[in-house]
Formats: structure tokens, C-alpha cells, sequence
């Protein structure tokens, strides 16, 4: 930019103005809305979603000053697998791996 001619510099400030006026029209044309035609919705977030956030702020803040915050931090239970489902699991895995030396055995 610094390398431009005085003329080049004139026409360049020309169309700048341009295309301000233009803008101006256009955001008059449209009702001073400035190009945006329809309007942007908000989100809205849950009351528990709110309470999620609030306690977990207060948490933080409880450890920061150092005390037992006051309200307790929202849990998820743990889920506990039943011995059955675990023996089964463990049954699967036994025989993939069987399966596996089966195979491999037979590769030597």
C-alpha cells in the first residue's frame, strides 16, 4: 500500500466512499436491521441444566476459600454389573483368546 500513486490513492478513497453510501442505502432499504433478514434465536438452557451449573460453581468456590461446599456436587450413580453378566463376559474372553492360540498354533 505504501507504493501507490496519488491517483491510485484518490480512486481507492473514491470506492471506499462508494461503498459506504451503498451500505447506508441498503441498511435503510432494509429497515436499519443492517443485511440481517431474519432475527437470531436465543437458546434456552433447562432449570436443571441452570441448578447442574450453579452447584458445580459453588464447589469450586467452596475448595477455592477452602471450606466443604455447600450444596453437594450433582452424582450419577454407579451403574454395578451383576456376577452373571461379569461370568459371561469373562466366558467371551476366554474363548476369543482360546480361538486366537487355536489359530496361532496352526500358523507354526
Amino acid at each position: 500500500m505504501t507504493n501507490l500513486s496519488a491517483s491510485q490513492l484518490r480512486r481507492a478513497a473514491d470506492i471506499k466512499d462508494k461503498i459506504e453510501s451503498l451500505q447506508k442505502q441498503l441498511t435503510r432499504l432494509l429497515g436499519g436491521t443492517g443485511g440481517a433478514t431474519t432475527p437470531r434465536k436465543r437458546r434456552k438452557m433447562s432449570a436443571a441444566g441452570r441448578r447442574k451449573i450453579a452447584a458445580a460453581q459453588k464447589a469450586r468456590w467452596a475448595n477455592v476459600k477452602g471450606r466443604k461446599s455447600a450444596t453437594k456436587p450433582v452424582k450419577k450413580a454407579r451403574r454395578k454389573m451383576s456376577a452373571a453378566g461379569r461370568a459371561k463376559i469373562a466366558a467371551a474372553a476366554r474363548a476369543r483368546w482360546a480361538k486366537a492360540k487355536a489359530q496361532g498354533k496352526k500358523t507354526l
